[in-house]
């Protein structure tokens, strides 16, 4: 990094500090391309970050989570909490870019200066989140926002990467969607530290809650079982308070233990994708460390797909 860099990234962070939302949003884009200049201001604000109270919201396709994150966002600006949204957007088929959806459904709220709605494309990753929008909650920490939203793609049991990035994890389904209870049961559900079921207006409501509420008495884990299932209509406002209140009670829990393991946490997330990549590239080569040797094995019986991995990543 060169002395104009050094500055200039010093006078970003600057900025930032001070909530700056062109700083903001330049800061948000330096750090998802992960362009050298990020890694200076990456640097640069770790003394600033720990404070933000970093909650994710995750569930299946159809729940309404976009809609209550608006509601949610209302209900912290009403008690005087700043708000950094990060909306993670399906990838469009051909820019490969977010397709914002949940940016524009949050328009309103954006344009209040206590709120920052950033949308990343979801790049194909399965667990309804990315490398960048981990970096980028240390964009919105250092910025003094008090709450980070997180709310992933919506693909269904998949997203479980939430649990290491977030330091509350909420999961919403709706009435209605009686396969994505059952996928939950066996995925969501086991990260969830508030359950939501949204649209708490419709007929069925009740029963959903209590097939969750059920599903969680026979677990053998007692935090599960005392994990709060809790109803909202985001459309009306109806619950929000409540699920704010839960929010702030499991992040009194979670902000008792040091900053320092909260952020490992997130370090350990960013640190298994890039591991995951660099594996993935090595496959993609071809024959490199013997990979057809491996796939030959195992195509013969002689290996397991595991045994063939931990080979490849020379720990077997």
């Amino acid at each position: 990094m060169t002395m104009a860099g050094n500055l200039e990234a010093a006078g970003l962070v600057l900025a930032l500090r001070a909530r700056d939302r062109l700083a903001i949003a330049r800061v948000a884009t330096e750090l998802e391309r992960l362009s050298p200049l990020a890694r200076e201001i990456l640097g640069l604000i770790q003394e600033h970050l720990g404070r933000a109270i970093v909650v994710g919201i995750t569930g299946p396709p159809g729940a309404g989570k976009s809609t209550l994150v608006n509601a949610l966002i209302a209900e912290l600006r009403q008690n005087g909490d700043s708000v950094a949204v990060i909306a993670v957007d399906p990838s469009s088929p051909v820019s490969g870019g977010a397709i914002l959806g949940d940016r524009l459904r949050m328009s309103a709220a954006a344009s209040d200066d206590g709120v920052f709605v950033r949308s990343l494309a979801s790049k194909g990753h399965l667990g309804g989140l990315t490398p960048a929008a981990v970096r980028m909650i240390d964009a919105f920490d250092a910025a003094g926002f008090d709450h980070v939203l997180l709310e992933t793609v919506g693909t269904g049991q998949s997203e479980i990467d939430v649990a290491d990035a977030a330091d509350v994890r909420v999961v919403v389904t709706a009435p209605g969607l009686g396969d994505d209870i059952q996928a939950m049961k066996a995925g969501l559900l086991e990260i969830a530290d508030i359950l939501v079921v949204n649209k708490g207006d419709r007929a069925g409501a009740d029963e959903t809650a209590g097939q969750l509420k059920g599903a969680l008495s026979i677990r053998s884990n007692a935090r599960l079982r005392q994990t709060p299932v809790l109803k909202t209509t985001a459309t009306t406002g109806d619950g929000v308070s409540v699920l704010a209140s839960a929010i702030a009670e499991v992040s009194r829990v979670r902000f008792a233990e040091p900053a320092s393991d909260r952020r490992r946490r997130r370090a350990r997330y960013l640190i298994a994708r890039a591991a995951s990549d660099i594996v993935a590239d090595r496959i993609k080569v071809g024959d490199a460390d013997g990979l057809d040797a491996l796939c030959d094995d195992m195509l013969a019986g002689r290996i397991t797909s595991a045994e063939a991995a931990a080979r490849l990543l020379r720990i077997g």
